[in-house]
C-alpha cells in the first residue's frame, strides 16, 4: 500500500494549488484532438464489454470525467484532494465525485467496465506502484479496460526518472517497463499513443497513454 507520507503530501500540495490547477486545465481537452482521440477509443472499447461504472482515478477537477460522461459512459470520479472534489462538485453537480486513494479504492471488486489514471500515477514512488496497478486490476471486470497516462523517461534503459513537478515532485517511466508491469497485475497492452513534445510544451517530455485490458 501506499505510505501514507507520500500520500499526504501529494494530497496537501493538490489541495493547495487546486483552483490554479482547476483554472488553467478547464479546456485542455478543448486544445487536445490527440488526448480526446485517445478517450474516444477508450470510450469505444468500454462500451464493447459492457456497460458497467468508469472510474476516472486522479480526477482532479473533474472536466475529463464529464468529458467521459458526454461520449456516453457511467463515469465518476475518485481523487485524493478533498479541494479538488469540491470544485469538481460545483463544476459538475450532476456528476458523482468521491474523495479517495488509489491504493484503497471504496469499489468492489470486478465491478467497473473501465478506469482512466490521466497522469495520477506520476506521483507514486516507483516501489510503491505494483500496488495501485494491483487496485486497479481488483476493481476492473473481466474484459474491462484501463487507460493510463503518464510522462516518458529520455532513456528507454532508465526504468524511472525523477522531475520538478509544479505542483510535487514526480516520475517519468519507460513505457515498454510500465507496460510490462501492467502485464504482471494481469492487464495486457492494447494499444499505446506517443506525443511528441512541441516548441510550446513547457516540459520536453514524451506523454505516452497505454490502453490495457483485464483478461
Amino acid at each position: 500500500m501506499v505510505r501514507h507520507d507520500a500520500f499526504d503530501a501529494t494530497r496537501e500540495a493538490y489541495d493547495a494549488a487546486a483552483p490554479t490547477y482547476a483554472e488553467l486545465f478547464r479546456d485542455s481537452l478543448r486544445d487536445s484532438p490527440l488526448d480526446r482521440a485517445i478517450l474516444s477509443a477508450f470510450a469505444e472499447a468500454v462500451r464493447a464489454s459492457g456497460d458497467g461504472q468508469v472510474a476516472d482515478l486522479g480526477c482532479g477537477p473533474g472536466h475529463v470525467t464529464a468529458h467521459l460522461v458526454e461520449l456516453g459512459l457511467a463515469a465518476f470520479g475518485v481523487d485524493a484532494s478533498p479541494v479538488m472534489i469540491e470544485l469538481a462538485r460545483r463544476a459538475h453537480p450532476g456528476l458523482r465525485f468521491d474523495v479517495g486513494s488509489m491504493a484503497a479504492l471504496d469499489v468492489a471488486d470486478g465491478v467497473l467496465t473501465g478506469a482512466l489514471s490521466r497522469w495520477s500515477i506520476i506521483h507514486t514512488p516507483p516501489p510503491q506502484l505494483p500496488a495501485i496497478l494491483a487496485e486497479f486490476h481488483r476493481v476492473l471486470a473481466s474484459g474491462g479496460h484501463l487507460l493510463v497516462g503518464f510522462s516518458a523517461t529520455d532513456d528507454p534503459s532508465q526504468l524511472t526518472q525523477v522531475f520538478d513537478h509544479a505542483v510535487v515532485p514526480a516520475y517519468r517511466w519507460s513505457p515498454d517497463h510500465l507496460s510490462a508491469m501492467l502485464g504482471e497485475s494481469g492487464l495486457a497492452e492494447v494499444a499505446r499513443m506517443v506525443r511528441r513534445p512541441q516548441p510550446t510544451d513547457r516540459r520536453q517530455f514524451q506523454a505516452v497513454q497505454l490502453l490495457a485490458r483485464k483478461a
